[in-house]
């Protein structure tokens, strides 16, 4: 059966780096030459997802749903010397928010500004980027009702303006699972079997597969689930004061099955129906500079 699960996992892995390779310079080729929607907010919710191409570009770029944050993208756009973000904006948008810069169009993180290191006495937060192009993903935590995405200046010019979103931008993530098909099975197969064989593997080859980029602020568990797996989750009550703790379960073609804010040292959720995967992303709640040695988290899989 395990020979079988790695024949299959090897044709998945070489699918999703052909797709990936394929709709990534699609989706770059549409960006670099849509000028007008660079420089405008894009908010991932029912409206986006409900392109093909903005689908597969999410499902095989950052295919673990972050369904505890509202999300904006911005770019790419061309920097000489410094780029400044309108923080008044985040600060009474979200308690928690973090802007994540990428390069264009390669993707790798180059900086953040994060909402517990900045000024919150000034209006706008800048900082110096080398000359090139650039994309800002930005993720809203704990978010109030009423949500601006901030104005943005490019050498001191403003080139885009705050936008107002809908709190209930993500709703789509109740039906997102709907979208289930063979295709995205074929995509995300073989994260389920490198789970099994991790032992074999190289740390880092895991986690480069599996985990979102850019998120510098975050520490993350993960590892797979089988069908009737129970995942218990246990935490102190210091860890629960320092660290805000979010937990997703996804099925097998990584689309989010449930998803909760941990507010109880101990959980348990049930994996009943099929099998998948858990991500649990552990962020500060204030800059502590410890590395999360601090953070006691405790998992069980048990059936």
């Amino acid at each position: 059966m395990l020979i079988i699960e790695i024949f299959f996992a090897l044709l998945s892995f070489v699918f999703n780096k052909l797709n990936k390779f394929v709709i990534g310079n699609l989706y770059t080729f549409y960006l670099t030459f849509n000028k007008k929607k660079a420089n405008q907010w894009r908010v991932i919710d029912n409206k986006l997802i409900d392109s093909w191409l903005n689908l597969a570009v999410l499902m095989t770029k950052a295919p673990r749903w972050n369904t505890h944050a509202i999300i904006g993208t911005l770019g790419p756009f061309s920097v000489e010397n410094n780029l400044s973000l309108d923080i008044i904006s985040a600060n009474n948008s979200a308690q928690s928010w973090i802007a994540i810069f990428y390069s264009f169009p390669g993707y790798k993180t180059i900086t953040t500004i994060e909402s517990s290191q900045v000024d919150n006495s000034t209006e706008w937060h800048s900082i110096s980027l080398a000359k090139g192009k650039y994309t800002i993903g930005l993720r809203y935590y704990q978010y109030g009702n009423n949500l601006t995405l901030p104005s943005i200046k490019i050498d001191n010019i403003l080139v885009t303006n705050k936008t107002n979103i809908d709190a209930n931008s993500n709703d789509f993530y109740k039906s997102l699972i709907n979208k289930k098909n063979s295709y995205f099975l074929a995509l995300h197969y073989y994260i389920y079997v490198i789970f099994k064989l991790q032992k074999f593997l190289p740390s880092s080859f895991v986690k480069n597969e599996f985990l979102p980029v850019g998120a510098t602020d975050t520490k993350f568990f993960y590892d797979y689930l089988d069908q009737g797996d129970i995942l218990e989750i246990e935490v102190d009550e210091n860890s629960l004061r320092l660290y805000d703790i979010y937990i997703n379960l996804y099925d097998i073609c990584s689309l989010p099955l449930d998803y909760c804010k941990l507010d109880q040292s101990t959980i348990k959720m049930s994996f009943f129906s099929q099998r998948g995967y858990y991500l649990i992303r552990v962020k500060e709640k204030e800059p502590l500079n410890n590395e999360f040695s601090d953070l006691k988290l405790y998992l069980t899989k048990s059936q």
